[in-house]
């Protein structure tokens, strides 16, 4: 290996960007704010999250009574899992949200709440769906948004000036990972969006087989796997919340500010 040929994989939602995300539990109509959605599918048990693939914009001038899932064919929106325990394919995920009777409403009655807590948002991750596989349904939707953290541009500023190559793996949606390699100056090939827990590991796996040494920076359960296949794994919380300790003995290093990668040698 050539140990000056270096590679950091970010994560995107919580490690890059101050995460803002407002859960509509569609058995109560309650809006949650303090759930951190991995952390909710590993309560229900048998989930995934499935991410929609487009611009929620549009939701603004269609009937908030229309089906999801009617919604889904009409715009031939994709679909992707982005973390899930269990394999699933695109016939079965669609077929839990064609039984369903979620509305639109139930992602759109996120948005002022979402608005009122980034005014100024830079990155919308876009609305995704929790299935309860056991229960074959939708059971939560989830609408999301955030802001760079303070120091993520210098620091990736840096990192390019030190040779070092920057990627992004992140469950959140193509859209929202094209833009973010914009407003931080990676290269747009370097950015792999809905990428689930598995892929992450794989796209470490391939550049260390490419010769890279590899950092992965990560904040969640989702990054497990990758963390596994980095030479270096950091977790950061700088998104405050609770981190698990199981999460937390994979990582070699944990960071409270993005820039403190800085410091590590690897």
């Amino acid at each position: 290996m050539n140990k000056d040929k270096k590679a950091i994989v970010f994560d995107n939602s919580g490690t890059l960007i101050e995460r803002y995300r407002v859960i509509k539990d569609l058995s109560n109509d309650e809006l949650i704010t303090h759930i951190n959605s991995l952390t909710l599918i590993d309560n229900i048990g048998s989930a995934a999250l499935a991410v929609l693939q487009f611009n929620t914009s549009i939701l603004k001038d269609l009937n908030p009574n229309m089906l999801i899932s009617d919604l889904i064919e009409e715009y031939n929106i994709a679909i992707n899992v982005s973390y899930c325990p269990i394999e699933l394919d695109n016939k079965e995920i669609m077929e839990i949200i064609r039984n369903d009777t979620a509305k639109i409403k139930d992602i759109s009655d996120c948005f002022p709440l979402l608005k009122e807590k980034v005014p100024n948002m830079e990155l919308c991750n876009g609305s995704a769906l929790i299935l309860d596989l056991s229960n074959r349904k939708i059971g939560y939707t989830i609408t999301s948004a955030g802001q760079l953290f303070p120091n993520v541009k210098s620091t990736i500023k840096t990192l390019q000036e030190r040779g070092i190559e920057v990627f992004i793996a992140s469950g959140d949606r193509s859209g929202a990972i094209s833009k973010l390699t914009e407003l931080i100056g990676i290269d747009k090939s370097h950015g792999f969006a809905t990428a689930s827990t598995k892929r992450k590991g794989e796209i470490v796996k391939k550049l260390k087989n490419e010769g890279y040494k590899v950092m992965m920076v990560g904040d969640g359960p989702n990054d497990i796997a990758a963390f596994e296949n980095a030479d270096v794994a950091t977790l950061t919380i700088e998104q405050k919340g609770d981190y698990s300790e199981n999460l937390i003995k994979y990582a070699d290093y944990v960071i409270e500010d993005i820039s403190k990668i800085l410091e590590i040698d690897f």
